[in-house]
């Protein structure tokens, strides 16, 4: 039988067939298409609907003179019409969740989506912004996708100088070939370096502030650890966009989290990168032990995971192998290393392999292996014999064995594609057999200043394991979560150029000051391994603060007067911006510290947090830009190599 219809879809066929098959599926409304362009208000189909004379008599109202298109009560017809007046059920063949008369899968206003998802968390996420109060809604305000136009814009650089082994002087010029520290929020100072390193970072190594999901009432961390999983997801998210941006075709990115984090942070990769790109995840143990743990058991590893913007079939990850080679009397002037003459094949599957090998020599005789053919044919035994490629034990006095080799020559090995060795899964032993914990990391800062300068800093083993295998002297590595200057400190003695970024006030007493001790030649760490002497440089430089100046004042007031006191020169300064809608001539400060800190912080503009380049000629900049830092600016963002 004929399948009877509701008369409004007979007449949107007949209207709709002129525009194809957008609207329709052989005989049947394209329901879902049709909705969504009802939703956006497509100019060509409202055009045409108010064309039909059963349209405007059943959806077009009169209202003060005005005529009114019923749209939200046409998409519901659409939707729901396979009924009829009388039916007890307005939804034939549909089970499901409804609000207001639709089903929640088919209404806009009710989504399940990703925290912020077009907004941006600006603010530090500092330990001491959260001993001050300053709590989880109120540090991380979101700015909106629509209001970020100025946001991430290249920021003023001050400050800049030069480390080398003189000690640090004035700056004027720039390299890509210098190292560089920059002190100021990282979001804003990855935005900063994309326009000269987009797609030339080689290693990302990332120690990014942990998830807990229990609070931390004496938080070990220097930053702040206690926050909202979302706000976490969120100020990650920023930030690992961007650096995808930054990494290079064939690099790495590789994020440092632990057990709490690291399963939602995984999706949030996958997300980023895409699932193709995610290379593995790594162990890496962190302390011996604990008794005193929930449900008994001491979890003691945190984990690496490690992303590419590379294909599968790259070298990602390689090593270099460091082979030794004999000198031989036979072959005086071609050194030559032992490699094995079998093939996993049995001689089943290679009959020409399955033979008794005899050496010339001597006479003596090798059965051949019947799980394990030899690797050269019966026919080719002499060739590969006569050029050298055979060998055998019972040749020399000082061979042990008891198989036949194959002997490869140094000069083939140089010869050969230099293709890195593959990396296995057990070569980060040394990341979980205790050779790189929590401990050894807070052991090396001891030695340079002291714990209470800085706590859970990673040993520079780590860092030095994960270099190694993922770049070449010169290469560029990136650590935005710069802390201590681990990362830094440890591509700097392994030759490799490096960008740290730290907004943290200890990047003054703690990290610039360790990178001076390792340019003048300090022997902690890895030194030793790689036979460090010293040397090197670095360029430093800060983001000009602009309101972020003002936000640090506001965060850190501890009454009101001091609160006054702020908001005072933020009213006197022209230079201070504040949201369009606020007039700061209006604060009512009877409502109290709290009350009043918290307004001061939102209608700070937060586009306006650093000065950006594009205001460095502006007369109240140039007044306060030091010479050497207008000179420096320019060849960072205007020179090219």
């Amino acid at each position: 039988m004929a399948k009877i219809e509701p008369k409004i879809f007979d007449e949107l066929k007949i209207a709709l067939s002129e525009f194809g098959e957008t609207y329709l599926i052989g005989d049947e409304l394209n329901r879902s298409k049709l909705s969504t362009d009802l939703r956006q208000y497509d100019e060509k189909l409202l055009k045409k609907l108010l064309s039909i004379d059963f349209i405007r008599e059943h959806y077009l109202v009169e209202l003060a003179g005005e005529k009114i298109f019923k749209v939200e009560l046409l998409e519901e017809a659409v939707l729901y019409s396979d009924y009829w007046d009388t039916s007890y059920t307005k939804y034939e063949n549909r089970v499901g969740l409804t609000s207001g008369g639709k089903f929640l899968a088919d209404n806009e206003d009710v989504v399940l989506d990703f925290p912020f998802k077009d907004g941006v968390l600006t603010a530090a996420m500092t330990k001491e912004d959260n001993e001050d109060g300053y709590d989880d809604a109120f540090l991380n305000e979101v700015i909106e996708k629509d209001e970020i136009d100025r946001l991430f814009d290249k920021k003023v650089f001050v400050n800049a100088k030069k480390y080398d082994e003189d000690g640090s002087h004035e700056v004027t010029e720039f390299s890509t070939q210098d190292n560089l520290i920059i002190k100021g929020n990282n979001l804003f100072a990855l935005h900063s370096l994309k326009e000269r390193y987009a797609g030339k970072v080689k290693l990302i190594y990332l120690d990014v502030p942990y998830f807990f999901k229990k609070k931390i009432s004496e938080d070990s961390f220097k930053y702040n650890s206690n926050f909202h999983l979302s706000s976490w997801l969120t100020f990650l998210k920023n930030r690992l966009e961007i650096a995808k941006e930054l990494l290079s075709e064939k690099g790495s990115i590789w994020i440092n989290i632990s057990e709490d984090g690291m399963h939602y942070l995984k999706l949030l990769a996958d997300s980023i990168f895409t699932k193709e790109k995610f290379v593995g995840t790594i162990p890496r143990k962190t302390r011996n032990g604990k008794s005193d743990v929930p449900f008994n058991l001491s979890q003691d590893f945190d984990w690496l995971l490690v992303y590419t913007n590379g294909s599968d079939s790259d070298e990602i990850i390689g090593r270099k192998v460091e082979r030794k080679y004999l000198t031989t009397e036979d072959f005086p002037s071609r050194p030559w290393r032992k490699a094995d003459m079998t093939s996993q094949r049995t001689i089943q599957e290679r009959p020409n392999s399955n033979f008794t090998m005899v050496n010339p020599k001597t006479g003596k005789e090798y059965p051949v292996n019947p799980k394990r053919s030899w690797a050269v044919a019966k026919d080719t035994f002499q060739e590969w014999y006569d050029n050298g490629g055979i060998g055998f034990p019972d040749d020399y006095d000082f061979m042990s064995g008891e198989k036949p080799f194959r002997r490869v020559f140094k000069d083939e090995d140089d010869a050969e594609d230099k293709k890195a060795s593959a990396v296995y899964s057990d070569f980060l032993l040394k990341l979980y057999d205790g050779k790189t914990t929590n401990s050894l990391g807070n052991d090396q800062i001891d030695e340079l200043f002291g714990r209470d300068d800085f706590d859970y800093a990673k040993p520079e083993e780590l860092l030095m394991e994960i270099i190694k295998i993922t770049t070449a002297e010169n290469d560029l590595v990136l650590d935005f979560f710069m802390g201590s200057a681990t990362t830094q400190a440890v591509a700097l003695k392994m030759n490799r150029r490096f960008i740290g970024i730290e907004q943290m006030d200890y990047i003054n007493t703690v990290s610039v000051p360790r990178l001076q001790k390792v340019i003048a030649g300090e022997q902690g760490g890895i030194s030793k391994d790689v036979n460090w002497q010293g040397g090197g440089s670095f360029v430093y430089a800060e983001l000009m603060l602009k309101n972020m100046g003002y936000l640090q004042d506001i965060i850190h007031s501890s009454d009101l007067t001091e609160l006054k006191m702020v908001y005072d020169r933020m009213k006197s300064n022209d230079d201070v911006d504040v949201s369009f809608r606020a007039d700061l001539t209006k604060i009512d400060f009877s409502e109290g510290f709290e009350a009043n800190k918290r307004l001061l912080v939102k209608l700070l503009d937060k586009n306006g947090l650093y000065y950006n380049y594009s205001e460095i000629d502006d007369a109240n900049v140039r007044d306060i830009i030091a010479d050497t830092d207008y000179q420096f600016n320019h060849a960072f963002y205007e020179e090219t190599e």
